[in-house]
């Protein structure tokens, strides 16, 4: 048996830390108008729980990026596949990150994938050159940790 998964990244600001990544991973934003309305018109949530983000309306405090290939529920629009939620906490990001991802890029592309994130608004932190590795740390614009291999 398998179960479906998401990763979810505690944030600040759930909107720009989803169109980040969103853009450094070749990943969508996902659209849950759909559920959004729904949740609306029922009164199960209230419209100050709602923000406005490239035209169209998402949640105030979380927003999923998704691969573009997998599956999508139509009737709420959340992936069934990879996916990230970044969910909106008080608190600042305070140490190191436990779990950081692994962009692979290969040898041959790494520098202008580090440039091309750069760009986007990543943070280079360390070049690391060891027998068996050779990488960059770099930080997305909230200070958590990934690495360009």
């Amino acid at each position: 048996m398998t179960l479906d998964w998401k990763l979810v990244v505690d944030c600040a600001d759930a909107q720009a830390q989803a169109a980040f990544w969103a853009d450094a991973l070749g990943y969508v934003v996902e659209d849950n108008r759909a559920l959004i309305d729904q949740l609306l018109t029922s009164g199960a949530i209230p419209p100050e729980a709602v923000v406005t983000v490239d035209g169209r309306p998402g949640f105030r405090t979380m927003q999923a990026v998704r691969h573009p290939d997998d599956p999508v529920q139509d009737f709420t629009g959340i992936g069934q596949g990879r996916r990230i939620l970044f969910q909106q906490v008080p608190e600042p990001k305070a140490v190191k990150n436990r779990l950081h991802l692994d962009l692979h890029a290969g040898p041959e592309r790494r520098d202008a994938e580090v440039d091309r994130l750069r760009g986007l608004g990543a943070t280079v932190l360390q070049r690391v050159q060891e027998p068996g590795t050779d990488h960059v740390v770099l930080s997305d614009p909230e200070g958590n940790e990934f690495c360009v291999q």
